[in-house]
């Protein structure tokens, strides 16, 4: 009885963040090919996090390549009171030209001058107030997204950070930064690994870009294919998200391993309602 009061504590979760590629409106199909049971959640693309804080498993491991956003799940975790009071200080602040201020900060040396809670603090807020709440930096790793001029933005959410900050830190969850593959290592039979990379481009003209600077390229996919095939040889629990790409259907076109399956989602990458369609994405899960 007690360990299912402490499961209906965290039912509640979800992420602190917008992320692009967020898996929120994909959550019932996502849950419809979980297995039934599972040991250790593994997350190695965690992004905002929108499975995993939907499951707030009791032991997991996620990891993004992403250092700006690990460190917000490491402050969250260890430092709820003062990044509540920095994003406060945002909030109050907030305009256009504060803004520009704040993003300014990587590129004139500032960044690196402050505390590890005021850099997430930095980067919450203006995931809440830019352009769509897109991650995107240039080449410099500089960040470059313009400000969405929101009428009220939730920069603070009070609640919802000291709740993650007790679900991380009564359970056993490791925060990586690192690689996918290093992320998985020590996973074994009956655990989940849930990947969801930066997407196959749809057309010949987008690039193999990611989130993070260093880019995510063909290569990589063919490395998360390729680790994927290991995990299913270990009874490992596989499921991934991609775009609809031919290149995704070739990659994972071993039936004995793989089985695919297509989902429409409406995403919102435009400015305007016209541009935010149903597309159609893929979910591929490895037959244990």
């Amino acid at each position: 009885m007690e360990h299912e009061k402490e499961k209906l504590k965290f039912h509640n979760l979800q992420p602190f963040t917008k992320w692009t590629g967020g898996k929120r409106k994909l959550l019932s199909v996502l849950h419809g090919l979980l297995p039934e049971k599972y040991n250790t959640y593994y997350e190695p693309f965690i992004g905002g996090g929108a499975l995993f804080f939907d499951l707030a498993p009791e032991n997991a491991v996620i990891n993004d390549y992403n250092e700006e956003l690990i460190n917000a799940y490491i402050q969250i975790k260890n430092n709820p009171r003062e990044l509540i009071d920095a994003l406060k200080n945002h909030k109050k602040n907030d305009d256009e030209k504060y803004y520009f201020e704040v993003r300014e900060l990587d590129r004139n040396g500032y960044l690196e001058e402050m505390k590890d809670v005021e850099r997430a603090a930095r980067l919450m807020y203006m995931l809440r107030v830019n352009f769509n709440g897109l991650y995107r930096v240039n080449a410099k790793n500089q960040f470059n997204v313009p400000y969405g001029k929101y009428k009220n933005p939730r920069i603070v959410d009070e609640e919802l950070i000291y709740n993650i900050s007790e679900y991380l830190n009564e359970n056993n969850i490791e925060i990586l930064c690192g690689d996918f593959e290093q992320a998985v290592k020590n996973a074994k039979k009956g655990d989940l690994v849930y990947f969801d990379p930066p997407y196959i481009p749809l057309n010949e003209t987008s690039s193999f870009t990611s989130y993070t600077h260093e880019g995510f390229s063909y290569e990589e996919q063919v490395r998360l294919r390729d680790l994927a095939k290991v995990l299913h040889k270990k009874e490992i629990n596989v499921i991934l998200s991609n775009s609809s790409s031919p290149l995704v259907y070739e990659l994972y076109s071993d039936k004995k391993i793989f089985e695919i399956h297509e989902v429409e989602v409406v995403r919102a990458n435009g400015a305007k309602s016209s541009s935010r369609k149903k597309i159609k994405e893929l979910i591929v899960t490895n037959r244990i």
